[in-house]
């Protein structure tokens, strides 16, 4: 195979989406572990929350017919007869004219059925005067108030949020049932490519595309399972190809995609997928000599092996399909801006250009990073992604444009 049959971006979210089967499973997890995990299905609760009926004040419990008509000129006078702890029922039972000093989150002692703020009291040995008066219900709150039992807190496929954990603990669910975190599989392929930890000699070059990967994968929630460095041979590729299929959702390989001599990954694929490549290339830059497949039920991934070309086709290819098996749907976050230059594209391709964000005077500035796709500082440097559309020649200083934030 010595050429690529480019399809567009469109045409490639197509193949793929109609290839991958939504094959969501579920596991279950600490609600301690859930932070922007998916509910898989509605979570209810078997308790009132808040438990019991507990002041919002320091102050008194009392009955608010005895403070009916008091004032500063004409303050009431209620016995104390005791106080609430906190943590503890109180066995205490409210009369008329009595009073039960309470803290803030106490629970309502039986016979009260409000709470007097503490600042519009003065005690004295076993009496308290009122000097406002109250009416039944305030500076409480009822117990079940916030949510009643059997009552739905998290519904199926929401993504949990800090307030939502608390509000699962709050309630004493310990364990919940969520969309189980995707595998995925990571080779990276070249001759020339040694491990973080190896010695570096002449005409060796360290891998990138591993761990940049492994974090994308981390960053989607998934699970990286790193299938290591493999040279550029097709029986080699294979059988690392093989082993990890079958402890992965996902599979990327990047490298060898393209169409020299020494790219063997399309042959690769073509040799162990269930069907025939279907995909070899994409209209996009960077990021062209893209390849997809399956095997079986597995989506299989042949990414370039430049480190920019890698990260900008696992975002835009790679990502959505992990994040959609655990129940995921968000968008990217996008930001508007003014283009700083005029740019020239070649049309019939998509081309993302990163940038860097700069404050200007009506805004946002969008400057193009220069460089090469084999040069990672140009997404070290670069706060984003700006899209330059198919039909589009490239764009032009001061036109507003969005920028995908990394």
């Amino acid at each position: 195979m010595d050429f690529f049959e480019l399809v567009t971006s469109k045409e490639a979210y197509q193949i793929i989406e109609s290839n991958i089967k939504l094959n969501k499973k579920t596991e279950q997890i600490r609600v301690t572990e859930g932070l922007d995990r998916v509910a898989a299905c509605d979570i209810l609760t078997a308790e009132d929350l808040p438990a019991f009926t507990k002041s919002t004040m320091d102050g008194y419990a009392v009955q608010a017919e005895d403070t009916f008509g008091a004032s500063e000129e004409q303050p009431q006078t209620l016995d104390i007869i005791g106080e609430v702890e906190m943590g503890v029922k109180p066995e205490l039972k409210l009369k008329a004219g009595q009073a039960v000093e309470i803290p803030t989150g106490g629970m309502i002692p039986d016979g009260a059925d409000s709470v007097v703020m503490v600042e519009k009291t003065e005690a004295k040995a076993d009496e308290v005067r009122v000097y406002t008066s109250v009416s039944p219900g305030a500076n409480i709150v009822q117990k079940g108030s916030d949510i009643r039992q059997g009552e739905t807190v998290v519904s199926a496929d929401h993504r949990l949020r800090p307030q939502d954990v608390g509000a699962l603990a709050g309630l004493g669910i310990a364990e919940i049932e969520v969309y189980k975190k995707p595998k995925v599989g990571i080779i990276s392929t070249g001759n020339e490519l040694i491990s973080l930890d190896d010695e570096l000699k002449p005409g060796q070059t360290r891998d990138i595309n591993t761990y940049s990967l492994a974090s994308l994968v981390e960053r989607t929630g998934a699970i990286p399972v790193q299938g290591g460095i493999i040279e550029d041979n097709a029986e080699t590729l294979k059988q690392a190809l093989v082993e990890l299929a079958d402890e992965v959702d996902f599979l990327v390989i990047s490298g060898g995609s393209s169409v020299g001599v020494k790219d063997v990954t399309y042959n690769v694929l073509e040799e162990v997928g269930t069907t025939d490549v279907l995909i070899h290339g994409i209209a996009i830059k960077p990021g062209k000599p893209t390849l997809f497949t399956m095997l079986d039920d597995l989506p299989v991934y042949g990414l370039p092996g430049h480190p920019v070309s890698v990260m900008v086709t696992f975002k835009k290819f790679v990502a959505p399909y992990i994040k959609h098996q655990m129940g995921i749907e968000d968008s990217p976050s996008t930001v508007k801006a003014e283009f700083e230059q005029n740019i020239s594209s070649d049309p019939g391709r998509e081309d993302y250009l990163r940038v860097t964000l700069q404050e200007g005077e009506s805004g946002l500035v969008a400057k193009p990073v220069r460089g090469e796709s084999s040069l990672i500082m140009t997404m070290v440097e670069a706060d984003g992604l700006v899209k330059v559309p198919l039909a589009r020649e490239g764009l032009t200083a001061g036109e507003e444009v969005k920028v995908e934030l990394f």
